[in-house]
């Protein structure tokens, strides 16, 4: 039994009358939580499923799924994450696709017709979710699973969902070497924890507000329960719902977002409200730092960042509290260092040497975290290491437009835009252009109480500010950018907004 599966089956039986997770309101103890992951458990051994059987979830960010994703990684199994917010039909169509031995979900999602139909004809067992931390219930389960039927994943952890960002979302298989590495690793942050530690609870109360279908909310659901924490969970993000959560538990360190943290600036909350955070984490996307300098400013926060992707089975560099301390000032923009155990260095694309002279290139690292063997890893990102070991992301290599020969980086063209006074946020894309193959397009959302600036004097901010062929061919004022579940901007949707705006005129 892995170290992390052990954690997560001791911790449940320590004071089982006490506090273990808030939801909407209301309480459940440790023995609620731990009464639904035995029944999970209960009915994945009446199937006949072992280690490393591939168990379907339908993950909401709600305690019976929790349960369940707790009950699945505690017994060494293969978690497939299956994201319920899909419409019917793409939710209908990932299921049949997938066509697992077993499927784990809550009624409501169980009494969608799609949905029921597509487990009925892929054979899979079902483990009916009936109500919160209500138990688990298997439903008419056939003593035989379809001739052919992929049961088992050895060695895989969780079949993890991207975010989506640039198109539909994937799979990624992360290894339970890796993923334990990993887990080990994001201890250090972590001032009381370490591993080889027995179970135990702790005080204080995280708050849960990434959707744990995919990396970052499964990671910190994970850590927490673990760690012996009780944890506020939020099935989505919200202003209201953090700050009021902020407001009741009085955390020392809360978790938001870049887009997140940028709306709760936005909504100017009481500075006495946030007293008790000495610190924000955030990830999942790049972060502007005028956000961690407003942080900073208004509110005395250190906002630490982290870099990393569900391939790389969680983080593999941050901020810490000391770091902080000395170098935010100094190392605004960066990402932080790189955690124990994770070696980087920054390769020229086209010939894969390594660049020395600390300019910019394209990422590499490896890490036993990867359970790649110990190879180099390349990312698609840009990226700078100084002398000091911070690393700077400065955006995405895969998503340069090709304008006429030219190439286009949007995060370049976002980062500029973004320092008009009016501009807010910045999302450029490439659009299809008959002359010059692509062209950079960027739709724009506005500060609260700004007069909406016309087109051309954006187009002028731009052409002052950037080289020629980097000025967007359009600019699009819209009240909110498409988002992903985990808050990312989806870029295929923003492409969708200036197809419909050509359509609408």
């Amino acid at each position: 039994m892995s170290e992390l599966s052990a954690l997560l089956q001791d911790v449940l039986t320590i004071d089982p009358e006490a506090d273990a997770v808030e939801f909407e309101g209301v309480w459940y103890s440790w023995a609620r939580l731990a009464g639904t992951v035995g029944d999970v458990r209960a009915a994945l051994a009446g199937i006949g499923l072992g280690r490393d059987a591939r168990i379907g979830i339908l993950v909401r960010s709600r305690p019976s799924a929790l349960a369940a994703v707790l009950a699945v990684v505690a017994s060494d199994a293969c978690m497939v994450s299956i994201n319920p917010l899909l419409p019917d039909e793409r939710l209908a169509a990932d299921l049949s696709t997938l066509a697992l031995p077993v499927v784990i979900a809550e009624r409501a999602d169980l009494s969608r017709f799609a949905v029921r139909e597509a487990i009925r004809a892929a054979g899979s067992a079902v483990i009916e979710l009936p109500g919160i931390l209500e138990g688990a219930k298997l439903m008419g389960h056939s003593t035989s699973l379809p001739v052919g039927m992929r049961l088992t994943e050895p060695g895989v952890i969780v079949e993890m969902l991207t975010s989506g960002t640039t198109g539909a979302p994937k799979r990624v298989p992360l290894k339970r070497e890796a993923f334990e590495q990993s887990f080990a690793a994001a201890l250090s942050y972590e001032k009381d924890r370490k591993t080889g530690d027995v179970a135990r609870l702790r005080p204080g109360v995280t708050i849960l507000s990434g959707p744990m279908s995919h990396i970052g909310g499964l990671w910190g659901a994970l850590t927490c329960i673990a760690g012996g924490r009780k944890a506020c969970l939020l099935e989505k993000f919200t202003v209201a719902g953090w700050h009021d959560s902020v407001v009741r538990h009085r955390p020392k360190v809360a978790g938001a977002v870049p887009a997140g943290l940028r709306m709760i600036l936005d909504a100017d909350i009481p500075r006495e409200d946030l007293a008790s955070l000495s610190a924000i984490r955030t990830g999942a996307a790049p972060l502007d730092p005028a956000i961690v300098a407003e942080f900073w400013e208004r509110y005395g926060i250190p906002v630490l960042s982290n870099y990393g992707a569900t391939e790389f089975s969680g983080a593999v560099a941050g901020w810490t509290m000391r770091d902080f301390t000395a170098f935010h000032a100094s190392k605004a923009g960066s990402v932080g260092r790189f955690q124990p155990g994770v070696t980087g260095r920054v390769v020229d694309p086209s010939t894969g040497e390594e660049v020395l002279d600390r300019s910019e290139g394209v990422l590499e690292m490896r890490s036993k975290q990867f359970g790649n063997g110990g190879a180099w890893l390349r990312t698609t990102d840009r990226a700078v290491i100084d002398a000091d070991g911070f690393l700077f992301i400065r955006g995405r290599a895969d998503l340069a437009i090709n304008r006429g020969g030219f190439k286009v980086h949007p995060d370049d063209v976002n980062k500029v835009l973004e320092s008009h006074p009016a501009v807010r946020e910045a999302v450029t894309v490439g659009i299809a252009d008959r002359r010059l193959g692509a062209v950079p397009v960027v739709a724009i959302t506005l500060k609260a109480g700004v007069a909406t600036p016309a087109e051309s004097e954006l187009a002028d901010f731009a052409r002052a500010h950037l080289l020629p062929y980097q000025v967007p061919a359009r600019f699009l004022v819209v009240d909110e950018v498409p988002r992903t579940e985990s808050m990312k901007p989806a870029l295929t949707e923003v492409r969708q907004l200036f197809a419909a705006d050509v359509d609408a005129a």
